[in-house]
């Protein structure tokens, strides 16, 4: 919303218009709140899943649920503040088309990358997963039966095998 808000701001009301090159203002272009919706969506997962995964895995290895956050996010913010710069500078690119609607393209998208990474991502999620606390990592008893147990770091093998269990091992190299 916040992107979208810059994008009519810039291109419909002519506010730093002549910053970003627009040479005349008008309606912003109907389908541009679907597809910055479609990527930024696809983006903001990844961003969601470096930052929040390490948090989890932290809080999994009996760190308090504050210190995991603060974890996952000294580990995770790297990455994530990497590629937003990456995405923010390629979009950034269309901004210098004579084409006025690949330029708000650009520029909507550079913005929208932007707010989502390094605000709503880097800043608002850590807040309310903190303000949560313990909470934020509960899940219903029903739901963790229904869910499927993925061992990615496999630290179900490494138990079974310091644990001398064979049968174990046969069961997880069938999963």
């Amino acid at each position: 919303v916040a992107a979208l808000g810059a994008v009519v701001a810039v291109f419909q009301w002519g506010w730093l218009g002549s910053v970003f090159g627009v040479q005349q203002t008008g309606p912003i272009m109907s389908m541009m709140p679907i597809f910055m919706v479609g990527v930024v969506f696809g983006l903001a997962m990844d961003y969601e899943v470096f930052l929040v995964t390490r948090m989890r895995e932290a809080y999994v290895h009996g760190e308090r649920p504050g210190q995991a956050i603060v974890t996952g996010f000294r580990h995770g913010a790297r990455v994530v503040t990497a590629a937003a710069v990456i995405m923010i500078a390629v979009f950034s690119g269309f901004i210098g088309s004579s084409e006025q609607m690949i330029k708000m393209i650009g520029f909507g998208l550079a913005i929208a990358v932007f707010f989502d990474a390094f605000v709503v991502r880097m800043a608002i999620v850590p807040a309310v997963l903190a303000l949560l606390g313990a909470k934020a990592w509960w899940l219903p008893r029903w739901l963790d039966r229904v869910l499927p147990n993925v061992d990615v770091e496999g630290e179900g093998l490494r138990k079974h095998t310091e644990a001398g269990d064979t049968d174990g091992d046969r069961e997880l190299a069938r999963v």
